[in-house]
């Protein structure tokens, strides 16, 4: 039984991941703004993932800390997804989804600062390997493009937020056991009322869609990408080993960075392939915590929270 639970984690977590690189391709053609793309992904599957809550009688958990932990995962999501779209227009979709990949990095900082969780030699090596990554992939794109500052800056930062966001759900889980359907809501929720005052600010008349294909594809967007992908990454990473899936979710910037060369005609040189070569390596081998304790980036968010609130 639990080889079969593995292998469909491993088969859901992959296929998420490639849809979800796939979503970068919706938000490349619809004209919307960043923030205001993030408030609908995040309404249109809140509405749906409380639709499904209702008709498989899930309940919201008892717990007042699951609650607010579950919304402020999706505080953070907002935040990356908007951050995320932003570096999209900037520097296209396969280096913003492979600069937001960088989050494993993010995790790991986390964990030293906060939870005095050393870092391996292996580690160390893997993130100097990741700046080295980004710099080859950078040095052209900064060389003919004048939106790669912000672009490299948002996406980096995206990365921080969804590393947030993974935290946030695994305090929510170790708080009390909450069912998919009312996880997914909680943050739809959290991630729409974040989004509400900056997209008011920021793209103030680039809210709305201006066409019924646009309307279509924002639909999509929220309903495919949101509620299928992300939904089967929720589910699938607490049933996987970090190993395997650092490894995984490497499928996600490959299959932008495909799109975005064969799609867009995204020009994408030599250099800049092998420092995204580089940088995938790199993220995976940052995923690989010595043994013992595989999971153990993970698995100190839950230690913390059992030592201090038992």
């Amino acid at each position: 039984m639990a080889v079969v639970s593995s292998y469909s984690a491993t088969v859901g977590l992959t296929i998420g991941c490639i849809i979800f690189g796939l979503g970068s391709l919706i938000v490349a053609h619809v004209d919307i703004g960043g923030w205001a793309m993030a408030f609908w992904r995040l309404a249109i599957s809140g509405v749906i993932f409380a639709v499904l809550a209702k008709l498989t009688g899930q309940r919201m958990p008892h717990s007042r800390r699951a609650i607010i932990y579950g919304l402020l995962s999706g505080v953070f999501l907002g935040l990356d997804l908007a951050l995320w779209h932003e570096s999209i227009y900037a520097v296209g979709p396969g280096i913003s989804t492979l600069l937001n990949s960088l989050q494993i990095f993010f995790l790991a900082a986390i964990g030293f600062l906060y939870f005095n969780e050393r870092q391996s030699a292996l580690q160390l090596l893997s993130l100097c390997l990741a700046m080295l990554g980004v710099a080859m992939i950078g040095s052209p794109e900064f060389a003919h493009n004048t939106n790669a500052t912000w672009g490299f800056i948002a996406g980096i930062v995206s990365g921080g937020m969804l590393a947030a966001s993974m935290t946030f759900i695994r305090k929510t889980h170790d708080t009390e056991p909450t069912p998919i359907f009312v996880l997914m809501q909680l943050i739809s929720i959290g991630g729409v009322l974040a989004m509400i005052v900056p997209m008011l600010v920021l793209d103030m008349g680039n809210i709305m869609p201006n066409t019924l294909s646009e309307v279509g594809w924002v639909l999509v967007y929220g309903a495919v990408m949101q509620c299928v992908a992300w939904g089967l990454i929720v589910y699938s990473i607490p049933k996987l080993s970090l190993t395997l899936t650092g490894l995984l979710l490497l499928t996600e910037p490959v299959a932008a960075l495909i799109i975005d060369y064969s799609w867009l005609d995204k020009p994408i040189n030599t250099l800049q392939w092998s420092g995204a070569l580089l940088t995938m390596f790199a993220i995976y081998l940052g995923s690989i915590k010595p043994k013992p304790g595989a999971l153990r980036r993970y698995r100190f968010f839950s230690r913390f929270y059992r030592r201090k609130y038992k």
